[in-house]
């Protein structure tokens, strides 16, 4: 109401000023014409005189176009003071109204995209956006909540699997003892049952182990240092070759890294480099082909091979914990692909799988902290 009033005001006013000053200049310009005066007896005359025609005279080209203008500003001004009025109303009410509580939704918003739930939104206001800055605020407390139940529910998960691997060792080496002690019966029948228990006893150790191993993968965290990448790289492709020239497979390699260094863990991407060219060597027919490229401030690996592909069925559930298509599980508990995702997450990167023409194809990429 304020600003409409004072776009009411500056209207006003524009239009007596330019109206007042184009009677100034009209007056500047007498009137012409047949002038009538009084006189006495004597014939003297009385006063100025009177025209009886108003015509004035002639104005100036120059006037002319002044008084144009001055008659024409204020139609124009009019609106322009109501859009500037308009306009200072809207930032006005922005300030005081909305840029607070969207500056308090905004931060929060970023600070839970980042899992960050230790703050609260302060917004005492009972408008609309005060109630809504207050449902974010419950949902911030309900998130925060859920999650340290999560937490806590994976830390016992971790701790029952620590304490399941860690009791079970001890019944395991007695039942490994005893089976040693049955193989060496002279009994055909019982050396077989002897055997038989030996391979599942020979199972659950190495199931037991790798609980213990995925326990530990998930604790770890990433200890940087600046690498040299094409002796790094290098290595990485030898110790591929020696993988594929043990199983008859034929290695292609595309390098397109041109950087000379880059911050890494060299740990970690030996580890998933390993566990995805022992995959790749699995499953080809023929030919692994490796990849190397700088990409997003990071490296990307890529190990493709000729082999069947994953199935559409079990695409997006390779990289879950102990899933794999393979029958026997003797050697193989399904935990490969899960420790690549967790060790390329853990190095701010991604692991990624897809169905190439005639393939597969895993992708692991490792983020440079230096480029974060």
């Amino acid at each position: 109401m304020l600003f409409a009033v004072l776009a009411l005001i500056l209207s006003v006013m524009t239009f007596s000023i330019c109206g007042y000053a184009a009677d100034q200049i009209r007056s500047s310009y007498p009137l012409t014409g047949e002038r009538y005066y009084l006189t006495n007896e004597q014939g003297e005359q009385l006063g100025d005189g009177v025209y009886i025609s108003d015509t004035a005279a002639p104005m100036s080209k120059r006037d002319e176009r002044i008084i144009a203008l001055l008659e024409i500003f204020p139609a124009i001004a009019i609106p322009v003071y109501s859009a500037l009025c308009i306009i200072a109303a809207v930032l006005l009410f922005y300030r005081n109204k909305l840029k607070k509580p969207l500056t308090e939704l905004r931060a929060a918003s970023e600070k839970i995209s980042n899992n960050d739930l230790d703050f609260s939104i302060e917004y005492d206001s009972k408008d609309e956006l005060g109630q809504l800055c207050a449902s974010f605020e419950i949902m911030r407390t309900t998130l925060e909540k859920n999650f340290s139940e999560m937490w806590r529910q994976v830390e016992e998960r971790k701790q029952l699997n620590a304490a399941f691997a860690h009791d079970l060792r001890t019944p395991l080496t007695v039942l490994k003892g005893y089976n040693e002690m049955l193989q060496a019966s002279e009994q055909l029948q019982t050396r077989e049952i002897a055997a038989t228990m030996g391979k599942h006893i020979s199972r659950m150790e190495t199931y037991v182990s790798s609980m213990s191993n995925l326990r530990r993968m998930e604790d770890t965290q990433p200890e940087y240092k600046v690498i040299s990448l094409q002796p790094f790289l290098a290595s990485l492709y030898e110790s591929a070759n020696i993988v594929c020239a043990r199983n008859g497979k034929m290695l292609l390699l595309q390098n397109e890294v041109s950087a000379s260094q880059l911050s890494l863990d060299s740990s970690f991407v030996s580890q998933v480099w390993n566990n995805l060219i022992s995959n790749a060597v699995r499953y080809a027919k023929s030919t692994v082909t490796l990849s190397f490229v700088l990409q997003d401030g990071g490296l990307l690996l890529s190990v493709s091979d000729d082999g069947k592909g994953f199935d559409q069925s079990s695409l997006h559930k390779a990289a879950n914990p102990y899933f794999t298509e393979e029958v026997d599980h003797t050697e193989h508990f399904g935990l490969g692909l899960y420790i690549c995702k967790l060790l390329c997450e853990r190095h701010g990167g991604y692991l990624k799988l897809d169905n190439i023409s005639g393939g597969a194809k895993v992708s692991a990429f490792f983020k440079s902290p230096s480029c974060r």
